[in-house]
Parts: structure tokens; C-alpha cells; sequence
């Protein structure tokens, strides 16, 4: 453990936000020590929970003044250790931010406190005909200030984007304390876009303690199918097939073999058949004219590329049936070891049944198993090694066999991550695709918002002397189908 902080700090933080929002006793704290990347493990030295953005600038201005380094934390779902309490940070969570500010269907916007829960904001806006569109596969454990965070995308990213495309104002308090207000509805337009430079910092600019969001209709009518494969790469073909024939469907996902039997095996048994080598959900949705049509076609599409069974939903509760082993696939991982290490990198369509048939080839060549469960539309992977922590041989091989999986998609036209950011996890392969001035551009960046370098250190950026040469030549852009 960590060093405890000072008592006279201690007694000012519980000034702020009372005695029982600072957490330092170990067995309290120790749930704060890893995400849901549980490949990294480090508990902070305490955890401060506050109610509000005043709360929050006060904690911050203490913490700042005394130079101790600070993470932002949500609900610890992420996937890359971006919130993890490195370097002997403390842990500021936004858990008891919660509240719907205010839901104005007029303006198809809500105003919310950054720890509301993803799934909670679509529910409070649906009687109002109206749904946030990012939706992680946590979403109904994430919070949105977590998605701002990432940049959160989900199954449903293909035809609706990811999470910038919906925050439009952002109450930050910076490093230091002072509370500023990004973008926002009636406020005038700054000449650099600060909204959509904070949305995906991963937490190294700022807390964002309050989010303003924009929302959609909600879609007149859906139509949802499950294919069944023998191999992974004939479902892989299937989606680039889908896509060629010009069809845009809401989500393409595909679970693999691995992935369906962990999900079977479990409390949320979807009815996939163990013995298939793969399974794609293909959802269509908007208004009802000619959604049978695209569904049709979607259909032949997967026969043609090999489907031995394509089923389609008739109600709402079918639909729910179909979507189940994929929305419940990471929360049954914990079946097949003790520990995940899940990866995210994005590929171009057309690359993805070369891509898996390599994820294969080296997670066989370091003897790991990997069950694969990703949002096959825009081409982003999510190989999820299962190990055992406590065996240093196999975590290694862990390590060394993830390292190639990133280097293999980034020569084949790819990038690092796709929706679960960089983190602590993928922090050293930052140099594959960005060069030396690129990166200290980007530390530029960061040293505007936070000067003394102590917010969420030790996350996306590589030290200089710690980038070292690339394995891959970075590309000059932040090109490859489907980043974001």
C-alpha cells in the first residue's frame, strides 16, 4: 500500500466533503486498485467521493496546492487502466454525482452530473420519445462522465457514432481547482473546439463534473438477426459482404466459439449453440419502410458467406433473447480464468478475416486462449486473453502475445484502440502509430490543462526516453477504416 496522506491534508479533504467521502482505511480502498482491465494493480492512497462540481473544485485546489497527483475515476469499467492510481495518486470518484440536471426534449438535450449511469440517462429521456445513442456494453454500469472520458462508443457506434458526436458542453474543473464551462447550448462558440478536445483526454485535463448531451428520436421500428458460423473468419466475411452490398446496419457483432460457451456456460445463457465456431448479430433499425428489405438481404448475405443457421427476431422479448450472449459476453470471462486482458484495436473491414486468423495464430504460438467478442462493423477487435495473474510465466507470455496482436493490426492498415483508450495498457505502443513530434505535440497539450503533470499521471503518453523505436512505421495520419 501506498503511503497514507498527511492528517492536516486529510482533516481539510473531510472539510470539504465530509468525514464519510474520504476513504483511506485498505480493505475500503483496495476496490479501487484495478478496473475492469484487471492485467494492472495499483490501490491508491486514498479515495475521495464528491457530491457535486463545488465539492469537487474544492477537493482539487487541496490536493493541487500539496502537489499530490490525482485520478479521476467513474464506475471502473474501463478497459485500459485509465483509472488507476499509478504513481501514488489519490482517487477522486464521481459515484454521488448522479443527478439529471434537466431533460429538454424541446432542444433534444439533457444537462446531467457526470456519474449518472449510460443506461439511466436513455431511460429518463424515452418518455419523451427520445435516447442517448453511445451505448457501451457496460451501459448499464458506466457512467457518462467515463464515456466522455474514452470517448465511449458501443455495439451501436456503426451507424451512430461514438460519444463526441453527442456531448455538446462540458463543466470541467481543471487540475488547480478553477471551474470553467466548454461549449454548451446558448454559449458562444470559442474559435478552437475545447468540447471535442476533452472528450477522449482520458482524464489527463481535467474532471468533467457535468455533461450536456444531445439526443435522438427514438427509432420508429428494428429488426434484429443472429447468424450462426462454423469458423470466425466466415462470420468476418459476412460482415464485409453486409457493408459492400451498401446496407447500413445500426450494429454488426460478432462472439466467437470461446466467448459462446463462457456465455452458455452461465446465469445469462442466450441459447447460442456451443458447437458454432461464431455468431453475428446484425440489427437494423429506423423508420419501418424497407427495414424487412435490408433484413433480407443482410440474411442472404451471411448464407452466402457460409451461415448454417440465421435466425430473426418477431418481438421485442426475441430481440432481447438474440442480444443477450453478446451484451453479457465480458461479464462470463471471469468463467473461463481469474483475470482478462482485453485489447481493442480497429482494422479495416476488408482485413478482419486475416486479422483473426493471426490473433489466432499467436495466441496458439504463446499457448493463451482468447475468446473473441467485438463490434465487427467498423472493424474493432476486442481479443480477450484469459490467464491467471498469479502465474508470472504465463503473464508474461500475456504481455509478449499482446504486443504482437497490436503490432499485427497496426500493419494491417489498423490503430491501438478503438473505444477503450490507451490507459495504462497500451500507454507503450503509442509510438506505433504516432511519431516523436506527434507525441510531444501531445504532451504540449496536456501541459496547457495541467502544467504540474499530476492529473491521471502515468496514462497515454510514453515518457521521451520511454518511447524507444517503433516496432511499425507510424502512419502519418491517424488513418486505418473505422478509428475514431
Amino acid at each position: 500500500m501506498p503511503e497514507s496522506l498527511p492528517p492536516s491534508v486529510l482533516k481539510e479533504l473531510e472539510a470539504v466533503v465530509g468525514p464519510s467521502w474520504v476513504l483511506t482505511e485498505p480493505d475500503r480502498i483496495l476496490v479501487y486498485e484495478t478496473d475492469a482491465q484487471t492485467a494492472h494493480r495499483f490501490p491508491p492512497r486514498a479515495v475521495i467521493l464528491p457530491d457535486n462540481t463545488r465539492e469537487a473544485a474544492g477537493v482539487l485546489r487541496v490536493l493541487y496546492r500539496e502537489g499530490i497527483p490525482v485520478v479521476p475515476r467513474g464506475a471502473g469499467t474501463g478497459l485500459s487502466g485509465g483509472a488507476l492510481a499509478v504513481e501514488g495518486a489519490v482517487v477522486v470518484g464521481t459515484s454521488r454525482m448522479n443527478r439529471i440536471l434537466e431533460m429538454d426534449p424541446a432542444n433534444r438535450r439533457a444537462l446531467l452530473e457526470c456519474g449518472v449511469i449510460n443506461s439511466t440517462l436513455s431511460a429518463a429521456a424515452a418518455p419523451h420519445g427520445l435516447f442517448y445513442a453511445p451505448d457501451p456494453s457496460s451501459q448499464t454500469a458506466c457512467t457518462i462522465g467515463g464515456n466522455v472520458g474514452e470517448n465511449s462508443g458501443g455495439p451501436h457506434c456503426l451507424k451512430y457514432g461514438v460519444t463526441t458526436r453527442y456531448v455538446t458542453g462540458l463543466r470541467v474543473v481543471l487540475p488547480d481547482g478553477e471551474v470553467v464551462w466548454l461549449g454548451g447550448l446558448g454559449r458562444d462558440r470559442p474559435p478552437l473546439d475545447l468540447v471535442g478536445l476533452f472528450v477522449g483526454s482520458e482524464g489527463c485535463m481535467g474532471l468533467a463534473t457535468e455533461v450536456e448531451v444531445a439526443l435522438l428520436p427514438l427509432p420508429e421500428s428494428t429488426r434484429t438477426l443472429l447468424a450462426i458460423f462454423d469458423t470466425l473468419e466466415r462470420a468476418g466475411r459476412a460482415v464485409t459482404a453486409i457493408i459492400a452490398r451498401g446496407l447500413l446496419p445500426a450494429a454488426l457483432e460478432i462472439v466467437d466459439q470461446n466467448t459462446i460457451r463462457a456465455v452458455e456456460a452461465s446465469v445469462f445463457a442466450a441459447g447460442y449453440p456451443v458447437d458454432a465456431g461464431a455468431a453475428l448479430v446484425v440489427e437494423f433499425d429506423g423508420p419501418e419502410a424497407g427495414l424487412d428489405a435490408d433484413a433480407r438481404e443482410a440474411e442472404a448475405c451471411c448464407r452466402e458467406a457460409g451461415a448454417q443457421e440465421v435466425r430473426r427476431a418477431r418481438t421485442e422479448e426475441e430481440r432481447e433473447g438474440l442480444w443477450k450472449g453478446r451484451k453479457k459476453a465480458f461479464g462470463t470471462m471471469g468463467r473461463l480464468a481469474p483475470d482478462l486482458l482485453v485489447q481493442d484495436a480497429t482494422v479495416p473491414r476488408t482485413r478482419l478475416p486475416q486479422v483473426l486468423a493471426r490473433v489466432t495464430e499467436i495466441a496458439s504460438r504463446y499457448d493463451l486462449r482468447v475468446a473473441n467478442v467485438f463490434h465487427a462493423g467498423d472493424g474493432n477487435l476486442h481479443p480477450n486473453i484469459v490467464f491467471d495473474r498469479r502465474d508470472p510465466e504465463e503473464t508474461e507470455r500475456v504481455h509478449r502475445a499482446s504486443r504482437e496482436i497490436m503490432a499485427a493490426c497496426v500493419e494491417a492498415g489498423g490503430t491501438i484502440t478503438g473505444e477503450h483508450g490507451v490507459g495504462v495498457d497500451k500507454r507503450s505502443y503509442m509510438s506505433m502509430v504516432f511519431s516523436p513530434q506527434e507525441l510531444q505535440a501531445l504532451r504540449e497539450v496536456k501541459r496547457v490543462f495541467d502544467p504540474r503533470g499530476i492529473f491521471n499521471p502515468g496514462k497515454v503518453l510514453p515518457d521521451p526516453e520511454e518511447e524507444g523505436e517503433p516496432e511499425v512505421a507510424p502512419r502519418a495520419a491517424a488513418g486505418g477504416e473505422g478509428d475514431r
